[in-house]
């Protein structure tokens, strides 16, 4: 599903990836552990096209995605790709529904197909009553499973998760957790969190330190 063979990234005289190698197949759960600094992010955000290494390649899906130009590089993102982070980012003046429909919409998804899958997610994640809320009137937990509805909403290839549960209290954080095994059992969705939480870096299928630049098993 996903190959990263020799990544390098640096900022000015700072090198911050130092030829990462990393494999992962199709509804593998892997979590990137390390100390602040180690280079965590970076790479989710190399891997997941949000940011370019300055060497390497990556392979998604069978697609060489580092040879893509930047158009058709957001092409892909948008049609294969999903992202969970700490912080929900939801649109505050769109209610539950909306929110979840907008990357079908970005995709060119009509109206009513975008909503009916929408609606199934919310389903799917308890929030069936909630469709019409707005973020304001959901809780944290709740907030956070809205966001996982819309990484879900074009059925993605992978998700790539940085700290999800790292603005939750504790009994949403074991919720979420729970979640993202029960999509795996459900849909062999795919996902790479980045995360301080050792229970879930434990409950995962790999867990991956990442130490001055590297990853190590």
């Amino acid at each position: 599903m996903i190959v990263a063979k020799q990544i390098q990234k640096s900022y000015g005289k700072l090198s911050v990836l130092k030829g990462v190698d990393l494999s992962i197949q199709q509804g593998e759960i892997v979590s990137i552990v390390g100390k602040s600094g180690a280079g965590k992010s970076t790479l989710l955000h190399i891997l997941g096209t949000l940011d370019t290494a300055d060497s390497g390649q990556i392979f998604i899906a069978g697609e060489e995605i580092s040879k893509l130009n930047q158009k058709k590089l957001a092409d892909f993102r948008s049609k294969n790709l999903g992202f969970v982070f700490q912080f929900h980012h939801l649109l505050p003046e769109f209610n539950a529904l909306e929110n979840v429909c907008i990357p079908a919409f970005i995709n060119g998804t009509s109206d009513a197909i975008a909503k009916k899958r929408a609606h199934e997610l919310l389903d799917y994640l308890g929030l069936a009553a909630r469709t019409t809320h707005k973020p304001a009137q959901l809780s944290g937990g709740e907030q956070q499973r809205v966001a996982v509805a819309r990484a879900l909403m074009n059925q993605p290839a992978v998700i790539f998760a940085d700290e999800p549960s790292g603005n939750l209290d504790s009994a949403s954080s074991q919720d979420l957790h729970q979640l993202i095994f029960n999509l795996r059992k459900d849909f062999q969705q795919t996902f790479i969190i980045v995360t301080h939480n050792e229970e879930l870096a434990r409950m995962s299928d790999r867990r991956l330190e990442m130490k001055d630049g590297l990853l190590l098993s």
